[in-house]
């Protein structure tokens, strides 16, 4: 008879746990690096809640909904979030702002009611991914006998970042062949169909592609990765020549609105001066005239 309270207890302890959620997986979220997110938290209507404690490695936030139409009561206690944190009505989801790396990690929701000493907890697990660009393919290869060669290509993204899976596409007369991993190696002779490679890289929020890559030409001839510049190659040196125009025609313009403006004060001096002289002439006309010339 004596173990029975305890056991009750226990049983008692064991629903408040697994009512709390503690026992269900974090909800898996990814996210964008410099982008936003939201965490959704899911409360019902007729749950009178006391107030949300949100947190994250330590304490983030804690909310207290207001009563009869008054706003919340918003503390966000955690300095990284401050600013960039916000509670979506009704349910006071959680809301963050330009994402950094730090932000990765678990988050977990407390739910404190008014009618109920068990709190629900919702737990999210969030990633934070950047945006992958443009694959760069590293060509290598070596001649053997009969006009054959053996190829390398290594495919890589600049800071890729966790996560991060490589494969490649083969592209022949009316077959395509796939490949995983980041290094694809193959071989060429001469009479071969013509072939092309193009690597994909993915994550979790994006999906990139190279330019195809044939095999023949860089096989058939050594210099043909050095005679064909790059598209970014390309593109910088149109950006940098564009500025190179726009900073001549700016310095241009500011050139003659330079001289136009010295040139206007001297014309005006110039004038004044003739202007004077004139009006000295008239003036000593009279005395210059001698008492002495006959009078006609």
């Amino acid at each position: 008879m004596c173990a029975f309270p305890w056991l009750l207890l226990l049983l008692l302890l064991r629903e408040a746990k697994g009512d709390s959620g503690d026992d269900v997986d974090p909800e898996e979220v990814v996210a964008v690096l410099r982008e936003s997110i939201s965490l959704p938290l899911e409360i019902t209507p007729d749950e009178e809640v006391e107030n949300i404690i949100w947190s994250s490695h330590k304490s983030l936030a804690t909310v207290v909904p207001g009563k009869e139409g008054h706003p919340a009561t918003i503390m966000v206690t955690n300095p990284h979030y401050q600013g960039r944190v916000s509670f979506l009505d009704p349910s006071y989801s959680l809301h963050i702002s330009n994402l950094s790396w730090e932000d990765s990690g678990l988050y977990q929701a407390q739910v404190n009611l008014r009618t109920s000493q068990i709190s629900t907890i919702q737990q999210y697990n969030l990633r934070v991914y950047r945006r992958l660009s443009e694959p760069h393919i590293t060509v290598n290869f070596e001649s053997s006998g009969e006009g054959a060669c053996n190829m390398s290509l290594v495919c890589s993204v600049e800071k890729a970042g966790m996560d991060v899976t490589y494969s490649w596409l083969s592209q022949g007369d009316s077959a395509y062949t796939f490949h995983e991993g980041p290094v694809l190696s193959t071989s060429w002779r001469p009479g071969d169909s013509a072939l092309s490679y193009t690597c994909r890289a993915n994550n979790p929020i994006s999906n990139v592609s190279s330019r195809p890559i044939p095999a023949g030409p860089f096989c058939a001839d050594r210099n043909y990765a050095s005679e064909k510049p790059s598209t970014a190659f390309c593109l910088l040196a149109k950006g940098l020549l564009i500025l190179l125009l726009l900073v001549i025609l700016a310095v241009g313009l500011w050139v003659i609105r330079v001289q136009k403006r010295h040139k206007m004060p001297r014309m005006k001096k110039l004038m004044r001066n003739n202007e004077i002289e004139e009006g000295g002439k008239a003036w000593l006309q009279p005395c210059l005239t001698s008492p002495w010339e006959p009078q006609s």
